[in-house]
């Protein structure tokens, strides 16, 4: 039976965006499915941590993202309408040089996905809206998905990003594991609001048994992000213009007639789960189809594109023959562990038992633990650099190390003493510098989602691991 397409994506979210662009630009054939007739209309997950920022700059898309935001503000407490102070929302780190990012940029999750399907489109990456999967089937050579309307397709591969609630995962029979991290349900809409300035990030503590109300200004727009803790058991939830303008004139100094319009608006409990598994057959569970996040610490949406940045490339080895079918199981053997510390991450911080900062950055995430991270020199200061660890950025004469990095390559990074010796492997670029900070000196084999996948004193022995992990891909 032929194929309609080698991967089908189905949800258009950031995971599912992501993911579509990451295939497109390796030449994958590709379809993205989305049940809506629309991309996600909401700001939800609006801040993109630095290690996604560095994701962003390699898929295209850096430069619109930069331009679509701005900075968070500074918290600012309010009680019986006189301002308490200004709070800050997360420990302040460092920039150091192996990143050009430090702290989180804020862009509400509707333009994150337009920003994404803009360059999915130009990259040639189509999206199907309207398509709501209702059934899915496979074989040793493919997938077939049915739809509510219209013809099935089938796909050599299919990735499900079809969020929480996953269609996908259920007719697979993939359960979660996790925990309601709040009884309380919490309110979340995007609104214009007059009378506040917006330079800061207002915060209305909880007063008189009623829950926290906090008004974001989202930068690059003219709305506020609303986030309203309610009462467990309590009457259903009005998300009406009314019912928007009753809390928060209820919660807050300021008149209901402030509220001029409500853009977006929609209500969750807070929970924290996790799926069994993250790949059945030939179908691959992404983003929130595979973990669900409390929105404290602002790591779901991060935590979703780097899922398909992690995918993205194996399939594209596999699809071209340049890698075994078996690098599709380093997987969920990579991004699992991951998953599961970024959702104990955020309900720590849900619960005031951990503060944003480095750790939410997500620049310190690595694959030690992989079966793909091949570390071959030996005694290594604890503080070195390894394999299974995010390469850093760096500068050395005109040139910067991500420069290098950018783009669907695997790239040979040999540093210092071992400069001088033949270094060469088809296929891959190779780069050479001298003596660097967090890298010393030695050889590292860089995958082309910007982490070391082999290292050591000299090249001996990289070639073999290239050809095992698709490492001969194009050196473009």
């Amino acid at each position: 039976m032929g194929v309609d397409v080698d991967v089908l994506v189905v949800g258009a979210g950031a995971a599912g965006l992501a993911l579509g662009v990451d295939l497109a630009r390796r030449g994958v054939r590709a379809l993205v499915v989305e049940r809506d007739g629309r991309l996600f209309p909401g700001s939800r997950g609006k801040g993109i941590q630095p290690r996604t920022r560095e994701v962003f700059d390699d898929l295209g898309v850096g430069d619109a993202v930069r331009a679509a935001g701005g900075p968070y503000p500074a918290g600012m407490l309010w009680r019986d309408g006189e301002r308490l102070g200004e709070h800050a929302m997360w420990d302040e780190t460092e920039l150091e040089e192996g990143s050009p990012y430090r702290e989180p940029w804020m862009v509400p999750q509707w333009r994150t996905q337009e920003i994404l399907f803009a360059r999915l489109t130009e990259l040639g990456g189509r999206v199907a809206f309207g398509r709501e999967l209702v059934g899915i089937t496979q074989d040793g050579e493919g997938v077939t998905a049915g739809f509510a309307d219209g013809a099935p397709v089938r796909a050599r591969y299919a990735v499900a990003a079809d969020g929480g609630r996953s269609t996908v995962r259920r007719l697979l029979g993939i359960g979660m594991t996790g925990e309601t991290v709040d009884p309380n349900p919490v309110l979340v809409a995007d609104v214009r609001i007059t009378g506040l300035d917006r330079d800061h990030w207002h915060i209305f503590p909880p007063a008189d048994g009623a829950g926290f109300l906090a008004l974001c200004p989202l930068a690059g727009t003219e709305d506020f992000q609303v986030s309203a803790q309610m009462a467990e058991g309590g009457p259903a939830i009005d998300l009406s213009l009314e019912g928007l303008r009753s809390l928060i004139a209820a919660r807050s100094h300021l008149d209901p007639a402030a509220v001029t319009e409500v853009r977006w608006a929609s209500d969750f409990r807070p929970r924290a789960a996790l799926a069994d598994r993250f790949r059945e057959g030939r179908v691959f569970l992404a983003g929130d189809a595979a973990h669900v996040h409390s929105p404290a610490g602002g790591q779901g949406l991060n935590t979703s594109v780097q899922d398909a940045y992690n995918l993205g490339w194996k399939l594209a080895a596999v699809l071209s023959g340049a890698a075994p079918e078996s690098l599709l199981g380093t997987y969920e053997e990579e991004r699992r562990p991951v998953a599961a510390a970024m959702l104990g991450l955020s309900t720590r911080i849900h619960r005031g038992e951990a503060r944003r900062g480095a750790a939410t950055q997500q620049l310190g995430l690595g694959y030690r633990g992989s079966s793909l991270a091949v570390e071959t020199r030996t005694a290594l200061p604890a503080e070195a650099l390894r394999a299974g660890d995010r390469a850093p950025d760096g500068a050395w004469e005109d040139a910067r190390l991500f420069d290098a990095f950018r783009g669907t390559h695997w790239t040979l990074l040999v540093v210092g003493e071992a400069a001088s010796a033949s270094a060469e492997l088809p296929g891959v670029r190779t780069v050479r510098i001298p003596s660097y900070g967090t890298y010393g000196d030695g050889v590292f084999l860089v995958r082309p989602d910007g982490y070391v996948g082999w290292a050591g004193e000299t090249a001996e022995g990289a070639a073999a691991y290239a050809a095992r992990a698709g490492g001969g891909v194009g050196a473009g």
